[in-house]
């Protein structure tokens, strides 16, 4: 264990740490920020810092001290997406048009993650109102990839998956609506966790409440459970709310796959593309598994495009979001979030109730299929350079960033994204992984025996 470095240890490594009595929470932090200190000017991971995280890492150093932790990830620092409400922060959500009054009440996931003695680091950084997949916005630029400046980290979660790759702690909370977790964890090299809709409870609702989740972008598997462990569980002020009690995410996770039948998704309802580095990455994932008496199959699922209902389902609701703003503010909106609030503004109910119609029929035929969990390519590509403007939004959605994510979305699976190595330019690549609806478990089991083969 590098005690040398505290800042590159992974959250469970952190808590042996502290048990050992051979780091204290203090020590953690004090590492984890000068690290950000060296780094972040170049990146730009953070909308805000928490000025109260000495504070809360001076009393968890206490409590450790005594013997007496708080919960499970007691002194672990966490960060939260600049689109998740924080007491005593603002939430900005990437716009120059919201307010920069600090927020009166924590979030679900925030109060979970306090309950469990975490430490908020801060604020990450998101596209404008988590529109799209570049990591740029108008509040606080543009956020770069760690493993190549000059290249975007992805979104809508852009700063949680650059701090994480960047070592700026070890825990991140995301959201995920169309691919938002999945899409910057596969270019920035980490873990991204989409959990089941409803299983990390969220308030207030985004512009996609009923398909967005918050979940874990983490350097590992084991991480990404057992931040779920925290965050998961009922809450009343989310409607959606699973009314489940807490459960450990890393029990059974070890177990492996042999039995298991998987299928290959080669389609998500769509002609998806998949270059030849997303491609090794999915035959690469599929050998380990084999290896590990996993049984793969091409899969069969009678999918509608995905794609003709996830436009009207994204475009819609960010119309909705830009004319809620006051006229005279949209000229501070970044100019791809209103020429696609232009191109949707006349939605009608009738098209809206298809797109609804048809995520029910995917949502059924991946109910109805005959696997234990599938895998798929995450990302068409290795990440794009940073900054680019975008032309054509709903090109971009389908041909660039969410092809392969989005349908997970639809159906309310979960999927998450493991990285599997770099490509020649030496870029993370990825492979994603989803399993029935409320089969985290499985996800994450999956996930943890492919891991552990990389």
């Amino acid at each position: 264990m590098a005690l040398e470095d505290p800042s590159t240890l992974d959250a469970e490594e952190l808590l042996a740490a502290y048990a050992a009595k051979t780091l204290t929470p203090l020590q953690a932090l004090q590492s984890i920020t000068e690290r950000i200190a060296r780094r972040n000017p170049e990146i730009n991971a953070f909308a805000v810092m928490n000025p109260a995280a000495l504070r809360d890492a001076q009393a968890s150093t206490a409590r450790w001290a005594a013997g007496a932790p708080q919960g499970v990830l007691d002194g672990v620092p966490v960060t939260i997406k600049d689109i998740i409400d924080v007491a005593g922060l603002p939430t900005r959500r990437g716009s120059k048009t919201s307010s920069p009054a600090p927020q009166p009440v924590d979030s679900p996931a925030v109060t979970a993650l306090r309950a469990a003695g975490a430490v908020i680091l801060g604020k990450t950084t998101t596209t404008e109102f988590g529109w799209k997949s570049p990591g740029d916005c108008p509040a606080t630029g543009i956020t770069r990839n760690p493993w190549n400046p000059a290249h975007t980290p992805g979104g809508s979660s852009s700063g949680a998956a650059a701090a994480a790759a960047a070592f700026f702690g070890p825990l991140h909370v995301g959201t995920d609506a169309g691919g938002s977790i999945r899409i910057p964890a596969a270019w920035s090299g980490v873990v991204g966790l989409k959990p089941s809709f409803g299983r990390v409870p969220q308030w207030p609702l985004g512009a996609f409440g009923h398909v967005a989740v918050a979940g874990p972008i983490t350097r590992t598997v084991r991480d990404a459970a057992l931040m779920l462990s925290a965050t998961a569980g009922f809450a009343p002020r989310d409607p959606f709310s699973l009314p489940e009690p807490k459960r450990d995410f890393l029990a059974g996770i070890e177990d492996g796959v042999a039995g298991l039948r998987i299928g290959i998704l080669t389609s998500p309802g769509f002609a998806a593309p998949a270059d030849d580095d997303a491609m090794d990455a999915l035959q690469s994932a599929r050998q380990i598994l084999e290896s590990l008496g996993a049984k793969l199959v091409e899969a069969t699922i009678p999918l509608p495009d995905a794609s003709a209902s996830f436009a009207k389902i994204w475009g819609a609701a960010l119309a909705r979001q830009v004319a809620a703003i006051a006229p005279e503010h949209r000229a501070l909106l970044d100019y791809g979030l209103t020429s696609l609030a232009q191109q949707f503004a006349q939605t009608t109910a009738i098209d809206m109730l298809e797109a609804e119609a048809l995520r029910v029929q995917a949502a059924h035929a991946m109910a109805t299929a005959d696997y234990d969990a599938l895998i798929c390519p995450c990302v068409p590509q290795a990440a794009p350079l940073a900054g680019v403007p975008v032309e054509d939004p709903v090109h971009a959605l389908m041909h660039h960033w969410a092809p392969w994510t989005l349908l997970f979305n639809l159906t309310r699976q979960p999927a998450i994204s493991l990285p599997m190595g770099v490509n020649a330019a030496g870029l993370p690549v990825a492979v994603q992984i989803a399993a029935p609806l409320y089969r985290d478990d499985v996800v994450l089991k999956i996930a943890r025996a492919v891991e552990k083969m990389v």
